[in-house]
């Protein structure tokens, strides 16, 4: 794809990024065939190859209205495209660029700035939303019902693990889990810690960054990730007395596909730069950690497993961290008879705070997704990140939980 990027970008770290994004897209349009919006609304603007042409014209001067926002909005960043692509075009990033320079240009409505304004600021404040859900409980009745979707019931985050062990690794406590589903991180830590590896938080580190970053507050997005490095680095170097750890275990798959990218996020930061590469190699999903147990995990589990069980696996671990057939892997391995649906590759429409800035298009996808899970016969549904087992369980009285949770209780002998 020929560019011609305008004076306010061209030579800039953005614009060189961006023009190798753009000159790596041959138009083939293969990517269309896997954008869930583009197969719901069948406009060419609503598919990859249409949105990377209105972000070339963007970064080349053209004019920029809220139609252009509109189409950009309606992108669910899944990624799906990218793992469709055969020219490796990096569509998160440019997508990241391009909504950057919109947002600056197209002032949106008051509504939709004070929507997300609360989103960016409220959500990653783990002091601020955890309250705020358990409040939401106690008047749940007067919510929306909207709102009432969006509020998981209470859960009891179970017991932490208090015995040490030699093999230590980080695990990112996140901004929204704590609140909507506290046991998660507390089954990852037992799992880990009946197969002799402790789990440990670092207090400081919070948000990944992920939710702001993408609501175009880059520079906060930023600043949370570099809190995060600083919260962790004394875990990592075994300096300031701090436990050195092997490993930073990310149980929400969102918040991995982010942390992974730090060392390219923070390049351009000196003080923060080498720190943050190192990071991102040391970070891994909880399913990249567990298959080194699987033959422990299958002694333990002898019998312990019954029922089916549907996969969904979110696109940030399947498209965002291009982790496919891990987390089966491990639960066939420990006897769990699991199985993934038609279209698994699809989103199902949470996509972060997609779900609550396009509703429409989100429930669409969350309707079509569930009836395929459905189509299973399985008795539970299990994810890998917080925000698709909330959206999916909005939807279905079938039980969605993550998958260590499984494994979890199938270990206590629930």
């Amino acid at each position: 794809m020929q560019t011609n990027l305008a004076d306010f970008i061209k030579n800039t770290r953005e614009g060189d990024e961006a023009e190798a994004i753009l000159r790596a897209c041959v138009h083939c349009g293969f990517c269309t065939a896997t954008c869930p919006t583009y197969q719901l609304l069948g406009d060419e603007l609503d598919g990859p190859r249409g949105r990377i042409y209105l972000i070339k014209q963007v970064l080349e001067g053209a004019p920029v209205t809220q139609k252009t926002q509109l189409h950009l909005d309606r992108c669910l960043t899944c990624r799906n495209c990218e793992s469709t692509c055969p020219s490796g075009v990096q569509y998160g990033r440019l997508a990241d660029i391009g909504r950057k320079v919109v947002e600056q240009r197209v002032r949106r409505p008051l509504a939709d700035r004070v929507k997300r304004y609360v989103l960016k600021e409220a959500l990653p404040r783990r002091w601020l939303f955890t309250p705020a859900i358990a409040m939401g409980r106690l008047v749940k009745p007067l919510l929306s019902p909207s709102l009432q979707d969006k509020l998981p019931p209470a859960a009891a985050p179970g017991r932490w693990p208090a015995r040490s062990h030699a093999r230590k690794m980080l695990v990112l406590e996140g901004c929204v889990q704590p609140g909507m589903a506290p046991n998660i991180n507390t089954a990852a830590a037992r799992v880990l810690d009946a197969l002799g590896v402790q789990l440990i938080a670092a207090p400081r580190a919070a948000c990944c960054g992920a939710l702001r970053y993408h609501l175009n507050d880059q520079d906060g997005g930023l600043d949370d990730m570099r809190r995060n490095v600083d919260a962790w680095w004394p875990h990592v170097s075994g300096g300031a007395g701090a436990a050195q750890v092997e490993a930073i275990v990310m149980t929400a798959s969102g918040c991995g596909a982010t942390v992974k990218e730090y060392g390219h996020l923070l390049a351009h930061d000196p003080a923060y730069a080498d720190r943050a590469r190192r990071i991102s190699v040391l970070t891994c999903d909880l399913s990249e950690v567990l298959p080194a147990f699987e033959a422990e995990l299958a002694e333990k589990m002898k019998g312990r497993a019954t029922g089916r069980v549907a996969f969904h696996p979110p696109c940030t671990l399947q498209h965002g961290q291009q982790i496919r057939g891990k987390v089966e892997g491990v639960l066939r391995a420990a006897g769990v008879d699991v199985v993934l649906c038609a279209d698994s590759h699809l989103c199902c429409g949470s996509a972060g705070t997609y779900s609550m800035l396009q509703p429409e298009l989100s429930l669409q996808l969350r309707d079509r997704k569930l009836e395929n899970l459905q189509a299973t016969g399985a008795q539970q549904i299990v994810s890998a990140n917080v925000g698709c087992q909330t959206h999916l369980q909005s939807g279905t009285d079938t039980p969605v939980r993550h998958w260590i949770e499984l494994l979890d209780q199938a270990l206590a002998g629930g």
